[in-house]
């Protein structure tokens, strides 16, 4: 296969692999809480990672930035709580639409955090792109629904966790970035976690790993294919993870989504892929893709 055949397979089926995760971390938020499940992504993570890290020896443990490897941590743990919080406690494909929102809040991160220049093109669609998250969560006159609003701050704090690694220098090792994140964020989802704690059952903890695995397989899958794939050919298909979703919400929690979250999310969806085509022609290259999982 040549390489843009393999990244298009590899983004393909790390969006329905993310579906999948989606899918069980709905499951088990029927009876376990959102910081639980966080937490047991995150150990999972650090359970297979490890590993992989420790092989290269103690120099894995060197680093010349550890604070900004502390608020890439805290960042990336907050983007994963909030995003399971929003697969336990709204529908599934409106908790999966409501991740691509990522590219629209890196523009104001990447002015204020490394002093961007950013022209009067992408600032029209991020506009427009917000004005298709607004038109999917349908505030009232009470403001906006508190489990929506959790769920966007999502794509905030997947800006800031990808604004912090741009500042990380190039000379940190990609084994430094993943030890530091899989320990860490271990620790730092285990105190919220700590305040819900209830022991699963043998089959919670089963799909728990399931959950955990299939997370980690789907991130290096589609970041991956970012890799050997050019960035404008690949963004659409990223959006396929909204078909899978919606797909499999209607299929096992039988949700059927609005109108109104359809074509919010194609607004989004424009929008977005308008911004990725700028940054294309600009010459700037996507670090990781839309919806990879911090």
């Amino acid at each position: 296969m040549s390489d843009t055949a393999q990244a298009v397979l590899l983004v393909i089926v790390g969006s329905f692999g993310f579906a999948i995760m989606g899918g069980i971390a709905k499951h088990l938020g029927e009876e376990l809480d959102s910081f639980q499940i966080a937490f047991f992504r995150a150990f999972v993570g650090f359970l297979l990672l490890s590993p992989i890290v420790l092989r290269a020896g103690v120099s894995t443990l060197k680093t010349s930035v550890p604070h900004l490897h502390a608020v890439r941590v805290v960042m990336g743990t907050c983007a994963m709580m909030t995003g399971f919080y929003a697969l336990t406690h709204l529908p599934l494909a409106t908790a999966t639409a409501v991740t691509f929102t990522k590219p629209l809040f890196m523009i104001p991160v990447a002015i204020i955090l490394l002093g961007e220049t950013v022209r009067w093109r992408r600032w029209s669609a991020t506009i427009v792109g917000f004005i298709g998250v607004l038109i999917m969560v349908r505030p009232d006159r009470e403001g906006l629904d508190p489990d929506m609003l959790i769920a966007l701050s999502q794509g905030l704090f997947i800006a800031l966790a990808v604004g912090t690694m741009k500042l990380i220098p190039r000379s940190e090792s990609e084994r430094t970035i993943l030890f530091y994140f899989a320990v860490f964020s271990t620790l730092v989802a285990a105190v919220p976690a700590s305040f819900v704690w209830q022991w699963p059952t043998g089959q919670q903890l089963l799909l728990l790993f399931v959950m955990g695995a299939v997370g980690i397989a789907s991130q290096a899958m589609t970041v991956r294919g970012f890799r050997i794939g050019e960035a404008t050919i690949l963004s659409p298909l990223e959006y396929t993870r909204l078909i899978f979703a919606t797909l499999m919400g209607f299929a096992f929690f039988s949700e059927t989504p609005s109108i109104s979250l359809a074509v919010g999310a194609l607004v989004v969806i424009a929008s977005t892929l308008y911004i990725t085509r700028r940054e294309a022609q600009l010459g700037k290259k996507r670090d990781i893709p839309v919806t990879a999982q911090p």
